[in-house]
């Protein structure tokens, strides 16, 4: 059967085989090419011309130059507090820095605390043409989100989500992730497991989704009790909602997951001093596995979240709105998984 020719209809080769045809010519790696028409560091003078001379000859469509630019990071209150206390935010800024250093941008730091801070954020990078976008790390407030609708310059959110999809995100895989713990420990024999939160952020809610969604899966009931709220992410209030859960109703647990890693370290506080063990009489589990995880008595089994990563991820999605390519926004979460230790075992029994 022969093709039908439609009149007035040309193919066009892709952006992925532009690159490979200017790689050819130059006779340089595609990673090389994709450096160099990026702006990146690392390329040699001679040849970075030599492919956008071959770019240019080809007809591809050249990116805008991201080298010497500004991109404004606004950390939320919470990611300060983190920045304190943890060292979540701390390995999410490392991996930022690394990754705008081989982009040749400078990254600047701003606080919000709230809208009226943000305005001023928005009102700086508006008018500074050395400002290519923004990055807003550890935001859930609503009213912060939709004041970046319609903003000139590309946003892209840290460790958040925004739920309406106005802007582009980045974070762990938190559902999917409490998900693969929680069947960790049901396949340990455990059907009894509390999970400690501290309300607030959409993001620990998609963990305690995650952790729901085990419990479905297995066919096992998921009664409210189970979940344990505490006001903040200090390990005493959760040492001190676990003992006070134990005083009340006893052992009624056979192991606890947390929302954080820093709940973990109080659980098993909580646990111990009541008498019993961890992991003999009640496994403990948490997320994020910061370093000290490893040092705590027992070493804590944890969700290890590439936090670093997710600073990287987050600016090449911001340099892509940067460079010109129009894209769609896009909620990237990356892949996490269990760094297993010995504050967890088999059900009692």
């Amino acid at each position: 059967m022969a093709a039908t020719i439609v009149p007035g209809k040309r193919g066009k080769k892709s952006r992925r085989v532009r690159l490979e045809d200017i790689a050819g010519k130059v006779g340089v790696s595609l990673s090389t090419v994709s450096r160099a028409l990026a702006g990146e560091k690392g390329v040699r003078a001679d040849i970075r011309q030599r492919i956008m001379e071959a770019a240019k000859d080809a007809n591809y469509a050249m990116p805008t130059p991201v080298a010497g630019k500004k991109v404004i990071l606004a950390a939320s209150s919470a990611a300060m507090i983190d920045y304190v206390r943890n060292q979540f935010t701390l390995y999410v800024l490392e991996g930022l820095r690394d990754r705008a250093q081989a982009l040749g941008l400078e990254i600047v730091t701003r606080a919000v605390a709230d809208q009226s801070e943000e305005k001023v954020v928005l009102e700086e990078a508006l008018v500074d043409p050395d400002v290519a976008g923004l990055l807003f790390l550890t935001v859930d407030d609503e009213g912060m989100l939709e004041a970046t609708r319609g903003f000139g310059k590309p946003v892209v959110l840290i460790n958040g989500d925004d739920p309406m999809m106005r802007l582009s995100s980045v974070t762990p895989c938190n559902r999917s992730a409490a998900h693969l713990a929680t069947d960790y420990l049901i396949r340990l024999g455990h059907k009894r497991i509390l999970f400690l939160m501290r309300p607030g952020r959409r993001t620990i809610d998609r963990r305690r989704e995650g952790w729901q969604d085990a419990f479905q899966h297995h066919g096992l009931p998921c009664p409210p009790d189970l979940v344990v709220p505490v006001e903040d992410w200090l390990p005493e209030l959760a040492a001190q909602a676990v003992s006070e859960r134990l005083r009340r109703n006893g052992l009624d647990f056979t192991a606890v997951l947390t929302a954080g890693d820093s709940l973990a370290v109080g659980a098993m506080m909580g646990v111990q001093q009541m008498g019993y063990t961890v992991p003999g009489d009640v496994s403990v589990m948490g997320m994020d596995d910061l370093p000290q995880a490893a040092f705590l008595n027992p070493p804590l089994t944890t969700v290890h979240v590439p936090m670093r990563e997710l600073g990287a991820v987050a600016l090449d999605l911001l340099r892509d709105g940067m460079t010109g390519f129009a894209n769609p926004a896009r909620r990237v979460e990356l892949a996490c998984h269990i760094a297993e230790r010995q504050s967890t075992g088999p059900a009692r029994g």
